[in-house]
């Protein structure tokens, strides 16, 4: 790849993967407007690594405190608010696992179009917007069950179709049984860490089984270092200006993306 190739894409994987507009529906258009090459299984990655430390970094403290009480109640310990919120970050996980290893090959070879990715942007858009706009908004995170878990881990496997996004639809899900912007969106980004520890490592097995890839370390490098940073920033301004702007804005952007998506694929009927 060329070094702007790089530069946007490793931006792009940042800003995208915690926003609500669909990391994977941005990765895809490069190549199919502008006729770029594909990136490779080892930029991704790498993309995907510096989004995972990124989302690490920011929510350290939290994730010592639920791994620590996690582990303390898996070896018989005192159940607590982070042991409990840990069980529900695994079990709501779990669908899109199962998703992912059932049907992984069909999406790839089925659902990658912009034609779908038009209509999943349109679609999920307008129904985040709807959720935040007239869904309740009492629900804390201490106020989780298992079934509102589910739900929500049942919404996140959506994402596996491209244009969906996992953030937004998790955050959607959420809004729609009464929680409030700030705990939808912590609990997205939470279930965020270990999807894409599967994600990375699952192409981290694909690039090592694949005796062909070539990897440009420089590349990978760049990738990590401003993926993480993009991501970093992503996160800090978006919750700190989430409850001033809500979601419309980025109803209204997944609109715009939709509707030019449609106007170029009609150019190319």
């Amino acid at each position: 790849m060329l070094w702007y190739h790089v530069f946007f894409l490793a931006v792009i994987q940042g800003l995208t993967e915690f926003l609500p507009i669909s990391s994977s529906a941005h990765l895809i258009l490069p190549s199919e407007l502008l006729g770029w090459p594909d990136q490779g299984l080892a930029f991704d990655v790498a993309v995907h690594f510096g989004t995972l430390i990124a989302v690490v970094g920011y929510f350290r403290h939290d994730l010592i405190h639920i791994l620590k009480d996690w582990t303390a109640s898996v070896a018989g310990g005192e159940h607590t608010a982070n042991s409990r919120l840990g069980w529900w970050v695994i079990i709501a996980t779990l669908p899109a696992v199962v998703v992912g290893l059932l049907l992984d090959n069909y999406i790839q070879a089925n659902l990658r179009s912009m034609a779908v990715i038009a209509g999943t942007t349109i679609g999920f858009g307008v129904l985040l917007w709807l959720a935040d706009r007239y869904a309740s908004k009492r629900l804390v995170l201490e106020q989780l069950t298992l079934s509102k878990v589910l739900f929500i881990g049942c919404a996140q496997a959506l994402a596996l179709v491209p244009g969906t996004s996992r953030s937004g639809i998790t955050m959607t899900a959420a809004r729609f049984l009464g929680f409030d912007r700030q705990c939808a969106a912590r609990f997205s980004f939470l279930l965020s860490v270990p999807i894409i520890i599967a994600a990375a490592g699952l192409k981290t097995c694909e690039l090592l089984l694949d005796e062909q890839a070539l990897v440009d370390w420089s590349a990978m490098l760049w990738g990590v270092v401003l993926s993480a940073i993009s991501a970093y920033l992503c996160i800090t301004i978006f919750l700190k200006w989430l409850e001033r702007i809500g979601f419309l804005p980025f109803m209204i952007y997944r609109l715009i993306l939709g509707v030019f998506l449609i106007w170029v694929i009609s150019l190319g009927g």
